[in-house]
């Protein structure tokens, strides 16, 4: 297979509300979307980055730059997705960037082979369960006023962001309303070590599990949280390469991993984490970052393998976008889970031009 051209688009979508976490607040969802073209096919791929260095040390310029001066020519030499992902380890980091476009080329892969996503990564389900992650609010009865949408929607597991001064009341209030709903609380690695006596306290709210409570580095903490608390611990940031999800699991810092295939570093890397998980007890469940149309429908091929054992993040999107990149929306089925894409081909015959050229704020061609 040969690349004959590259394409990246700098997009940014006017979310239906703002998002707010811990750490950041967003009333566009800004990435960058990856074209790869070979023989007339193209294949897409999304690096779900951010404006600002808030998630993670990525941003739209240093993926704009990384792609463009130094995976793109990579990808000309390696162009199967497998091989790429391989070669570009020689690069520290740059972890979302990498991922963008070794999407577009598994992607692509599907166009040349005539088959869905899903069933190259070794996908099992035809449909996955998902919940849904309500961001934070000044007040606690506009959350639990969305919460109440979302349950009526038919969502099966509810998300809460949290911070410090905003947990204990809302989750509270959550399970005076809900004592029957799955929830996971999500702090964004709000909190500190002198924190854990007050977090122990969450296990009164029966959740499945609270996700990254410290900051992605500090895993002595996690351990020390997870030792005296009676909640799963799910990590989140701390789990940016496979390396780091063994180390994770070696010194039981969590007994859940939230996979999200653009931080760990690409498709390949995150079914590389899926099976450690599996192999090791592991649950694990597939994160989002509220990507497009594209990168929801990457992830939905990846949560279709058999170790996603626990509701994921990927929702409809209609939860976030009144217009979407792709033509149709992502809807729950009747079954209030979303289809796993299965057609034969990638996601080119799915993407809207008139939306395209709406949100692109940039663009280049290799």
């Amino acid at each position: 297979m040969v690349i004959e051209k590259v394409e990246l688009r700098y997009v940014s979508l006017p979310l239906r509300t703002p998002f707010e976490t811990s750490t950041a607040r967003e009333t566009h969802k800004d990435c960058i979307l990856v074209t790869v073209t070979s023989e007339g096919q193209r294949g897409w791929g999304e690096a779900p980055v951010m404006l600002e260095p808030l998630y993670s040390a990525e941003t739209v310029e240093t993926a704009w730059h990384v792609l463009r001066d130094f995976l793109i020519p990579l990808a000309k030499v390696s162009p199967e997705p497998a091989a790429f992902a391989k070669a570009c380890s020689i690069f520290k980091g740059q972890q979302m960037a990498k991922a963008g476009l070794e999407a577009a080329l598994w992607d692509l892969q599907c166009e040349r082979r005539g088959a869905s996503l899903s069933s190259l990564l070794g996908g099992t389900r035809k449909e996955v369960e998902v919940g849904v992650s309500v961001g934070l609010e000044p007040e606690v009865a506009e959350i639990l006023r969305k919460v109440r949408e979302y349950r009526e929607r038919g969502y099966q597991r509810i998300k809460l962001k949290i911070r410090p001064g905003q947990d204990r009341d809302l989750l509270a209030g959550f399970r005076s309303e809900h004592d029957d709903l799955p929830l996971q609380a999500d702090a964004n690695c709000a909190y500190g070590a002198a924190d854990i006596p007050h977090l122990m306290s969450f296990d009164e709210f029966d959740m499945v599990l609270l996700e990254q409570p410290f900051p992605g580095e500090d895993l002595v903490s996690h351990i020390a949280l997870q030792k005296k608390m009676n909640t799963s611990i799910c990590l989140d940031e701390s789990v940016s390469s496979v390396s780091l999800a063994r180390q994770a699991i070696a010194l039981k810092a969590c007994r859940n991993i939230n996979i999200k295939q653009a931080r760990i570093g690409g498709l390949s890397a995150a079914v590389e984490v899926h099976d450690l998980c599996r192999d090791q007890g592991i649950d694990v469940w597939c994160g989002g970052l509220l990507e497009t149309g594209i990168g929801r429908f990457h992830n939905l091929a990846l949560a279709s393998l058999p170790g996603f054992c626990l509701p994921g993040d990927i929702s409809e999107s209609g939860r976030y976008f009144e217009q979407d990149i792709l033509q149709e929306p992502i809807v729950l089925n009747e079954n209030r889970n979303i289809d796993v894409p299965d057609f034969a081909g990638g996601v080119d015959r799915l993407v809207c031009v008139e939306s395209l050229k709406r949100y692109t704020q940039r663009l280049d061609v290799f």
